[in-house]
């Protein structure tokens, strides 16, 4: 069975390194980095330096997911909000 972990080499600062993210992860900073006219590497290097710890793959997957959290849309009114009958 293939793994849904892909590892890809990518050069971040100046140095080579490799980075394991599931795909939907690597689609989801091509994205992003597109949005922002920048290349993968620069927005890896951006998401190394403000790492405060953990691995840069874990760091990665904790941008990506506050990236597309903080701009989803709220599917459903709150309770209080909906109007009266």
């Amino acid at each position: 069975m293939k793994s849904p972990v892909v590892k890809r080499s990518i050069v971040v600062a100046g140095h080579k390194t490799s980075v394991s993210l599931e795909e939907a992860f690597w689609n989801g900073m091509k994205e992003i980095s597109g949005l922002r006219n920048m290349t993968l590497s620069e927005l890896v290097g951006e998401i190394d330096s403000n790492r405060q710890q953990g691995n840069l793959s874990s760091a990665i997957r904790l941008f990506v997911l506050d990236y597309f959290r903080t701009r989803a849309v709220p599917t459903a009114a709150p309770s209080d909000a909906r109007p009266q009958a």
